[in-house]
């Protein structure tokens, strides 16, 4: 079992770093290639002063849940729980990472894809990402790594925050939401600074930072901080699914679920482990248990993602505002900041026009709708989806004035040559179909059920 105290991935410095885990993915070994490319995940470290502090200071009511948080998580529960933190106030980051729906949800709007902001009328243009195992994420770099098709190397960004990775970690991803006009609308850091400043729990951040914490050159940072410590708590990563316990001996499959988790793993059915990926046993595992096996049963092993970036052409969605405009498309990675900047030589930015970060399938049975924009509304779909969308593309896109099906109409047509057309199952042709293929939509669906954590069950 993993115990509440196992707060793995707390990024304060680079100092003490342990490999988490070894993964699979499309581009091979990930995990072991990560970790020669220098992107390793940083081991946790105590937060502020916890060893000093009662995790109850700053407040006057905490709950026997808040009793386990040490003293600089607790801050960024308060923090992150502000609805004072908006302009106009009223919405909090937990506005749009419900924590009953796996750290995600869209504040109330009547757009189910897209959060609505703290102003009237005012909607985001992606589906919020859920902040559950995103601890596990390494900041954002390019590396080397080989393709799973052709086997050879290509540089390729990794890891990050948001859905273009445009947050290098997680401290850097709290001040996005927080001066989106669309989203928190705060007009600068100097000014959620002084909303902290005149909070309830003040006297808690001074006790964690210190009395003169607010005058710092580096408040903003340390306030981000907190709530970045509290986002890799473990109520963010509980690792308390059917799929935990099957793995650690506590639970049986159904055979439907079994028949999934088979059509899940294999390289010519689903093939889901090339980009959700998760399972390779590390070297220490296989010396602590004395056997040498292809998968882990450490759920720690299993986080559903290789963390990289794939275009896998979705359809558009008309229901988001922006998208009344047909000139508007979101291009996903190359359109971040400073996406060219950034990009090493060797890397053509354009090849990752409509790019997106791979995200944890943990949690994804309550986490609809699916993909960056939200654009399909089931689980079912979802999977439906990646097996049939070149083999039956007019079941999810338009057909344009000539009566064509308008494949890939959310990216623009000089970038549909970046859509994943070489991977199994994309690599099936117009007509083409799988055997029993409701049988195995069905079958993965009742797989990926089983990876939602208890706390999230509905």
């Amino acid at each position: 079992m993993l115990s509440d105290n196992d707060r793995t991935v707390r990024r304060e410095g680079k100092s003490g770093v342990t490999p988490l885990f070894l993964v699979t993915g499309k581009f091979g070994r990930l995990g072991r290639n990560l970790l020669g490319a220098g992107l390793l995940l940083t081991a946790c470290v105590a937060s502020p002063q916890s060893a000093t502090l009662s995790s109850s200071a700053g407040s006057s009511s905490a709950d026997a849940d808040e009793a386990r948080l040490v003293p600089g998580d607790l801050l960024g529960k308060r923090i992150f729980e502000d609805p004072g933190l908006s302009e106009p106030p009223g919405v909090a980051c937990a506005s749009c990472h419900e924590a009953t729906s796996a750290y995600r949800g869209n504040n109330g709007s009547t757009i189910p894809a897209i959060a609505k902001g703290s102003r009237a009328e005012v909607f985001g243009v992606r589906k919020t990402p859920s902040l559950g195992y995103m601890a596990y994420s390494p900041d954002f770099s390019f590396a080397s790594l080989p393709n799973d098709v052709t086997g050879k190397l290509e540089t390729v960004p990794v890891g990050g925050q948001f859905w273009d990775g445009r947050a290098v970690d997680q401290e850097r991803q709290v001040e996005g939401p927080l001066f989106n006009p669309r989203e928190m609308n705060l007009p600068d850091k100097a000014e959620f600074i002084r909303r902290v400043r005149a909070s309830p729990y003040a006297s808690l951040a001074q006790a964690v930072y210190g009395d003169t914490v607010f005058d710092d050159a580096k408040a903003f940072e340390k306030l981000a901080s907190a709530v970045a410590g509290y986002e890799a708590s473990p109520r963010f990563k509980p690792f308390t699914s059917k799929f935990d316990d099957w793995l650690e001996g506590r639970a049986t499959f159904t055979e439907e679920e079994r028949r999934g988790y088979q059509a899940f793993i294999d390289p010519k059915r689903g093939n889901c482990l090339s980009c959700h990926a998760g399972g390779e046993s590390s070297e220490h595992e296989e010396k602590t248990t004395g056997q040498k096996s292809p998968l882990s049963r450490n759920p720690r092993n299993w986080l559903f993602t290789d963390f990289t970036y794939d275009v896998l052409g979705a359809p558009r969605n008309p229901a988001i505002p922006d998208n009344a405009d047909p000139t508007h498309f979101d291009l996903g990675f190359c359109q971040r900041p400073n996406a060219d900047s950034i990009a090493p030589p060797d890397v053509n930015v354009a090849s990752l026009c409509g790019a997106f970060k791979t995200p944890s399938l943990r949690n994804v049975a309550v986490a609809g709708p699916y993909f960056h924009n939200g654009a399909l509304a089931t689980l079912r779909d979802a999977v439906a989806f990646y097996f049939t969308r070149d083999t039956n593309p007019e079941r999810w896109y338009p057909r344009n004035a000539n009566g064509d099906v308008a494949k890939f109409n959310d990216l623009p047509p000089e970038f549909w040559k970046n859509v994943n057309v070489e991977q199994p199952p994309y690599n099936r042709k117009s007509g083409e179909t799988a055997v029993e293929l409701d049988q195995e939509i069905d079958d993965i669906v009742a797989f990926l059920k089983t990876l939602t954590d208890k706390s999230f069950a509905r």
